[in-house]
């Protein structure tokens, strides 16, 4: 499969992670001056923002900005980790219509509403209708990526509204994007929201589709790879 390779930051720079004052910004040391930057996750990330913790910002370019830099990606242990939330849905799109996955010639259209849901893209080919609900992935522990690392009933409402749209007659896909590689598998974080994992199985056994991918991740882009296997309890 050839992959596209698009899903790049144009400058990035290395610091090293001292806390996290908010969910929107953490203080960072680059190259001995204290910066405050925006952290491009909302999640808890709380195994992976630690003291000491080497990471990846964006250079925005903008001096004048308030937060000159995002935070990206951080480094656990040698894995390097994308946390940019908007990653995969910009990885995913390109992976669409290389992996076959979708039709030959797919029709993407981002951010589609259908009904009170709102998917992440929806893809026509041919007589083939498809939605697709996107999910970043960066919580792992012993090679085990789960979702959500937070409770999110907004997760819920979207496995409901593919359930919905299944009964339509679409095509209904959950794409769980592991923003890392090196992992074994995949497996719904019930301790930390259980309604997640009981919705999402009942959106399996109904039909909707589960894609669990990894990434290729470097210091400036990140890349769909390969499939991995998931379960449940």
């Amino acid at each position: 499969m050839s992959r596209p390779n698009n899903m790049r930051y144009d400058r990035v720079t290395t610091g090293t992670f001292v806390s996290r004052p908010n969910r929107f910004v953490a203080k960072v040391d680059v190259d001995g001056r204290m910066e405050t930057v925006h952290v491009k996750n909302t999640g808890r990330c709380r195994e992976i923002l630690v003291p000491g913790t080497k990471v990846v910002l964006f250079d925005s370019g903008n001096p004048e900005r308030k937060t000159r830099y995002d935070l990206i990606a951080a480094y656990k242990g040698k894995t390097l980790i994308n946390i940019d939330s908007q990653a995969p849905n910009a990885a995913f799109k390109e992976f669409i219509p290389v992996s076959g996955l979708f039709g030959r010639n797919p029709e993407i259209h981002p951010e589609f509403t259908h009904g009170d849901s709102r998917f992440d893209f929806y893809v026509e080919d041919g007589e083939r209708r498809c939605f697709i609900e996107v999910k970043g992935v960066t919580l792992e522990f012993d090679g085990i990526c789960m979702f959500p690392d937070a409770p999110t009933e907004r997760g819920v409402k979207h496995l409901k509204g593919l359930m919905d749209a299944l009964d339509e007659g679409y095509e209904c896909y959950i794409a769980l994007i592991v923003q890392m590689k090196g992992m074994e598998s995949f497996i719904p974080n019930y301790s930390t929201h259980k309604e997640f994992g009981i919705v999402l199985e009942e959106a399996y056994r109904k039909g909707v589709r589960i894609l669990v991918y990894d990434c290729l991740v470097t210091p400036d882009s990140m890349t769909v790879d390969s499939p991995l296997p998931f379960r449940f309890r």
